[in-house]
């Protein structure tokens, strides 16, 4: 039931997807479909859960938790591209649908993207470390460095599932280049801060 609406809600929009549809994708009837669920509120917010936390789990058991840093967030990258790949309408529910309709869907998918900036703020933050910085950065730096991070991977998802780029699925790039695209962007200057190197507007 939950997979047929995470296609239904996809594919149609919340607000044009309605319960009928749902049951007929599920093959039961619709008042089964109330029987578990008593409204379409309800059911949104059942598929927005556990998409959240399905996504939020294939980015913390990619991570290789002994790995240096930046294989660390290398890992955590390849296993956020590689589950949006394959559960492009779970990332459509989550980050097209969901973030537009208001609360209380809008929370729910903030709330599980808090927990990802979290998991990548304590990495960029261990990399510090690791890399002995002279100058630490700061904390609120830190974070937003990872708030930063995580929305270009939002992003960039978006562009490698096709909705970005127009490309058709065959052509889409793999998790792995995806990633790859982001560590280059992204890590080259990171290691340039951790080395204390910092850009200026000058005068």
């Amino acid at each position: 039931m939950l997979d047929a609406a995470v296609l239904t809600f996809a594919r149609r929009g919340y607000r044009a997807a309605s319960m009928d549809e749902i049951a007929e994708v599920a093959g039961v009837s619709k008042p089964l479909v109330y029987l578990y669920l008593n409204s379409k509120e309800e059911l949104f917010s059942a598929v927005i859960r556990r998409e959240s936390a399905a996504l939020a789990e294939a980015v913390r058991a990619a991570v290789e938790p002994d790995a240096p840093a930046d294989r660390q967030l290398w890992s955590g990258l390849k296993g956020f591209f590689a589950h949006t790949a394959e559960h492009p309408d779970g990332w459509a529910v989550l980050h097209q649908q969901a973030r537009t309709q208001g609360e209380p869907f809008a929370v729910e998918v903030a709330a599980m993207r808090a927990e990802i900036v979290e998991f990548v703020t304590a990495m960029i933050g261990a990399a510090a470390q690791e890399a002995g910085c002279g100058r630490e950065p700061a904390a609120r730096e830190v974070s937003g460095l990872a708030h930063a991070l995580v929305g270009a991977a939002e992003s960039l998802a978006d562009w490698a599932n096709g909705r970005g780029s127009g490309a058709a699925p065959g052509e889409r790039p793999s998790a792995k280049d995806t990633a790859a695209t982001l560590m280059n962007f992204a890590w080259a200057g990171l290691g340039r801060l951790m080395d204390g190197e910092r850009w200026s507007p000058g005068g």
